[in-house]
This record gives structure tokens, sequence and C-alpha cells, in this order.
């Protein structure tokens, strides 16, 4: 609604600068026909008018320096119509900028990039939580699409965020979801406001990537099965856990303070989950050591089970995961020690 309302100001904007610039032309060509007499045509007054108001400076195709106020009145037409001619070129350009032709280009450039993308993430829904795991993924150096067919709150979220990747439209279409890049995609976050459309979103991303990891926003309890059944690999509901959360806030302050403090600064460490590879197969744990300090590995998952605060001298397997406390320079560190050591 802010947009078109701006938009129709432009327009109207617009169509006074245009009524000034066809009022200072009429005025200085009727003007020299006074001046200038029967002698000058019609069509001489208004090329007159015309070199005055470009300041492009041929000679006179009026001669008016027989008159008093001749020379005033190609001075008054001269500073009144470059302020208008200045006022109609400013309020054209912002027509420009704001019409849907520079929208289309720009919906066009976005969608390039989105297509050069591999392993990002896609969020559907960009709200109150939406919106929440955008900022986290770009917290800790993850590149995601933003989704949403409501226009208004992408710009809510790129008005602190004015470089981030967006699609306007359904993400429960599936031509929105290839827009954005799905089968490139490493996960599809389905967090839209209503149960429904998330397990849509959750069903037409499975389909057409089966790879791919979706984790789906989900309200009422009752419905977990059925967004699982529907190819959600996650299903999370923020008002369930939000109230263990508000309980830990009771009974266990001081953890429940951590983790806060974690998730509130975007310099914060995080605890990250890596993949171990199976070029890494039989190797120690302490390649994984030299040169990253941001990093402390909290437990290994090895065939089902979680072994804490492993040892360095750990042998580790391809697919095995790491539970690591680090900061986002940590885990990009970490990443690049694993593909080196392979």
């Amino acid at each position: 609604m802010e947009q078109e309302n701006s938009h129709t100001k432009t327009v109207r904007h617009l169509a006074y600068a245009f009524l000034a610039l066809v009022a200072i032309m009429l005025t200085g060509t009727v003007g020299y026909r006074i001046l200038g007499g029967e002698q000058y045509s019609w069509l001489d007054c208004f090329y007159m008018t015309f070199i005055t108001l470009t300041t492009i400076g041929y000679i006179e195709a009026v001669d008016v320096r027989q008159y008093e106020y001749g020379r005033l009145f190609t001075v008054f037409i001269g500073f009144t119509g470059i302020g208008v001619l200045g006022y109609v070129l400013s309020t054209v350009t912002a027509f420009m900028l704001e019409s849907d032709l520079n929208s289309s280009w720009r919906r066009r450039k976005m969608k390039q990039k989105i297509a050069q993308l591999k392993d990002h993430y896609i969020v559907c829904g960009v709200g109150l939580v939406g919106g929440n795991v955008a900022r986290e993924l770009a917290a800790t150096g993850r590149v995601c699409v933003i989704v949403d067919a409501n226009m208004s709150a992408i710009h809510r979220f790129l008005e602190s965020h004015p470089g981030q990747l967006w699609l306007h439209g359904d993400a429960t279409g599936d031509d929105v979801l290839l827009a954005a890049g799905v089968m490139n995609a490493r996960g599809v976050f389905a967090v839209a406001h209503d149960d429904s459309m998330n397990l849509v979103i959750s069903l037409s991303a499975k389909q057409i990537n089966p790879k791919l990891r979706v984790v789906a926003r989900c309200h009422y309890t009752r419905n977990f099965e059925k967004t699982r059944r529907a190819g959600a690999d996650e299903v999370v509901s923020p008002d369930f856990t939000g109230g263990l959360r508000i309980v830990s806030a009771m009974v266990r302050p001081n953890v429940a303070s951590f983790l806060d403090d974690m998730f509130k600064s975007d310099d914060s460490v995080r605890i990250e989950e890596i993949s171990v590879p199976e070029e890494l197969s039989g190797k120690a744990l302490s390649v994984l050591y030299h040169g990253n300090k941001d990093s402390l590995v909290l437990a290994l998952r090895h065939d089902g089970g979680w072994q804490f605060n492993p040892s360095s001298l750990q042998i580790v397997q391809g697919g095995d995961v790491l539970m690591v406390m680090a900061t986002a320079e940590g885990r990009i560190r970490l990443e690049q020690l694993m593909q080196g050591a392979g």
C-alpha cells in the first residue's frame, strides 16, 4: 500500500511538472510574439523559447534587443524555464526508478543471482519466525533466499538487510520454488503463518528435490505427523518450544541465559553440526585442531551413540557427526581443515 501511494504521488508530481513546462513554453511563445511582432512566426517564437529554456545558446530567433523589456523577458524565461526543466527531469527520473520497468529489471537481476547459487537455504515466509530464521542464517554466514507472497513483509526485512536475496511469490507453487533454486539448495524452511501452507511447501519441495532437508513450522501439535508424512524432515512448534524455554528461564536460568547470549549477538558463538566426510575416515580428530582456536568439539556421534568431550586422538569415520561450539569463522575454518585433511 505504501509503495502504491508513493507511485501515485510521483505520477501526480510528473503531471504537475509537465503542466508547468507547457505553461512556460506558452508564456514564452506568446510573449516573444507580442514583443517581436508579426514579422516573426509562431514557430520562430516557440523556437526562441525552446533555446532559451534549454540554454542551447544559438543566435536569437526573435530579436528583442530594441525593446525595453525584451532582454528582461528572456532572463525571466531562462530562470523560470531552467527551474521547471530541472523539476521535470528529477520527477521523470523518480518515476522511472519506481516504475514497473525498473521493478521488472530488478526482479530479473535477482533471479539471475539466485540461479547461480548452490548449497543455499530457502526461507518460505518472512514474518516474525521466518525473519528470525533469515537473520540467524545471515549471522552465521549462510546464504539464503527469502520467499513471501506479501511484498510488504519482504520490504520490512530488506530495511535491515538490503543485500538479502528475495523472491516475491507463493512458495506453495512449484514454479516459485524452482525460481528460488530448490534443485541446488541445501535446505528449505517452511515457516509460513499457516500449517496447511507449510505442509504443501514441504510436500512440493521434497517432490522436486528428494535430497533436500526440510524443516517446517507447525502451530498445532496434531499436525506434526501429517507434515512429516508430507516430507518435512523436522517439524518445530514455536509455541511448544517457547513454553519449554519459559520453564527453563525459571528452573535453570543460567543455562537459559547462556543459550540466549549465544543467539542474541551476531559475533557470538553457536553450537554447530559438522558431518565428517569419507575422506577423513581413519584419521584422528587432532587434524581439525591445527590453526583453529575459534571452535571446540563438544561431542561425537558415531553409530547412533554420543561420545562427549572426545579426545584429540579419537579416530573418526565418514558419516560421523561433530557437535562443535564455534564462531562463524571457526566453523568455516573447520570445514576447510576437513577438506585439506582429506
